[in-house]
Formats: structure tokens, sequence, C-alpha cells
């Protein structure tokens, strides 16, 4: 524990000051910063599931461009799949699979035929874009909402009680049990030794007798499920509705989150949180009204953010070392 605290003692300070901060700014302006956290993770939750689907590729050696493809298509599955059944279980499981058909043809094109991964996730995404406005029906209503999940001792909890596990649906929830979840498996248990060693050596991985196509493919697909479910929060959660390219670059976001959590489930958690709030601080400030920024300007700042943060965290990251390399069994 120790060492673990001493390896990661720039993240824990930091951690410890927003922590702190947060809590000053919830005591001294209660009646804003609720709203302004809640809405934070609101939009940091779908962000997290996306992050997930890239820690897991990379990690397997496979780069996922088309995770906005697979969250706009389910989506859009999800939202329609729910107003002609009139079921939000068809829909959620709508959505959730076709995140999973999408990651299946991408680790098929990738791994399987070896295609070039960028290539395969761009036509992933520009075939999710056509499908989807194609095939847009408008007027279409949802049956009902997502049902909320309210931790009974957590929600009593100060602020972290109010923004994370009270007035949220399930999804919340499976996002934050996901992070933790992915974190432990990969690295704490074998699958995630075998994961990590296929994303960084294969050829040893191979020699050592782990099948590295297969795990490959079976990561990469596994992984759209979070993708289909990031898709379903973005149209049967947040919204109620599906708009044309409602994603909005949310996954070319998530994985610029991915990097600078350096590939690691529990710091890309963070790094969506902080994301969120520069987004919840963004919509504060033209609600309020109280600087004269145009608001177009204003929207435009989490990805600003997102610029500024990736280029002074370029450098100090590594990314696995086969990531985007395709594998020949035989080859050293």
């Amino acid at each position: 524990m120790g060492a673990w605290a001493a390896k990661n003692r720039t993240t824990l300070v930091v951690a410890a000051l927003v922590v702190i901060a947060a809590y000053v700014f919830y005591y001294a302006k209660s009646d804003i910063a609720p709203s302004m956290f809640g809405a934070a993770w609101g939009y940091a939750i779908p962000l997290v599931l996306a992050a997930l689907v890239g820690v897991i590729g990379e990690r397997s050696g496979v780069v996922n461009i088309g995770i906005e493809g697979q969250m706009l298509l389910a989506a859009f599955a999800g939202f329609f799949a729910a107003a002609f059944s009139g079921s939000m279980v068809v829909g959620v499981l709508a959505g959730v699979g076709t995140g999973l058909i999408a990651g299946g043809f991408l680790a098929w094109t990738t791994v399987r035929w070896r295609m070039d991964q960028i290539i395969a996730g761009v036509v992933l995404n520009i075939v999710a874009t056509g499908l989807t406005s194609f095939y847009l029906v408008s007027g279409e209503i949802l049956p009902g909402v997502i049902p909320n999940l309210d931790i009974p001792v957590l929600k009593e909890i100060p602020l972290v009680g109010e923004v994370f596990f009270s007035g949220r649906s399930w999804i919340a929830t499976v996002a934050i049990l996901a992070a933790i979840t992915v974190h432990i498996l990969l690295f704490h248990t074998r699958w995630g030794l075998r994961t990590r060693a296929v994303g960084e050596y294969p050829s040893a991985a191979d020699t050592a007798g782990i099948n590295v196509e297969r795990l490959r493919l079976v990561n990469v697909t596994l992984a759209g499920s979070l993708a289909g479910l990031a898709g379903v929060y973005l149209s049967m959660d947040a919204s109620s509705s599906f708009e044309r390219g409602m994603t909005a670059g949310r996954g070319f976001l998530a994985l610029a989150i991915m990097i600078m959590g350096a590939w690691r489930p529990l710091r890309a958690f963070a790094m969506a949180l902080f994301f969120g709030f520069i987004n919840a601080v963004a919509s504060q400030l033209q609600q309020t009204g109280g600087v004269s920024i145009p608001p177009q300007l204003l929207g435009t700042l989490p990805y600003v953010a997102t610029l500024v943060v990736l280029a002074i965290a370029a450098g100090r990251v590594r990314a696995p070392a086969a990531v985007g390399q395709p594998y020949v069994k035989g080859d050293t």
C-alpha cells in the first residue's frame, strides 16, 4: 500500500485538493453546487463508459477510433427499438446488442482480416452516421423512463450521495461499477495479465500459450457492450430523444480521456469527471450571463480544455507497445 501511494503521490494530492475544494464550494454555495456537480456527472457518464471501451481495446493492442460510431448506432437502435416495441427493456437490450455487433465488426476487420485499425474505425463512424441519418424517423416517443437506482446508505453522504447515488438511473451506477471492475480485472486477474501481455508483447504472449487473436477478438467485441450502454444513456436517459449526430464527438473525447488517464480505468474515470465539470462550468456561465462571452465560445470550453490537457499529458504517458499493430502468428 505504501509503495502504491508513493507511486501515485501526485494523483492522490490532486484528488485530495479537488475533493476539499468541492466540499468548500458545496458548503459555501449549497444552492448551486449540487446541481452543477450533478450536471458534471451527468455529462461524464457516457465518457466513462466510452473511455473504458478504449482502455480495453488498446490494452489488448487494438486502436478503437470507432467508439463514436458504436455509441451512435446504439443510441439509434436503443431509442427506436424502445419506441416501436413499447418496452424500455427491449430498447436497452437492442442498444447494448448493437454495441456488441459494432464491436465485433471492428474486432473481426482489424484482428482477423488485419485491416488498418484507424481506417476500420473511420469506416465504422461513417457507416454509423449514414445509417442513423438515412433511417431516422421523427416523432417517436419512449414508452417510459429508465428507472433510478438510489443507493440507501451512500445517497445520504453530503454532496457525493446527492451527485452520484441519488436521482440517477442504474446506468450511472453501472458506469461507476464498470470503472472499478475493469481496473480490478485488468491489474489483479489472469485475464488482465494476459490482456496487457498481448497489448505489450504479443509474440511473447503467444510463446507462453496465449491465443493472441482470440483474446483480442473477445475483448474488443465485449467492450462494445459498454459503448452500447453509453449510447443508450444518451438517447434513452439523458435526453429521451434521438437526433442526428447526437454523440457530438464524445467518442473522440473519450479517447483523449483514455490517453490522459494513462490507459488506466480509474484515472480515466477521474479525467471524465474533470471534463464533465468543465462542461458544467460552461453551462453555468451561459445560464447566469455573468460574463460577456458568446455562448458558442463557451460551448467549446470542454474541447479546448481537452486539447490543453492532452498537450501537457502527451509526453508523460506511454501507450501499450503493440497498440495498432496487427499480429501474425510466428512474427517476432
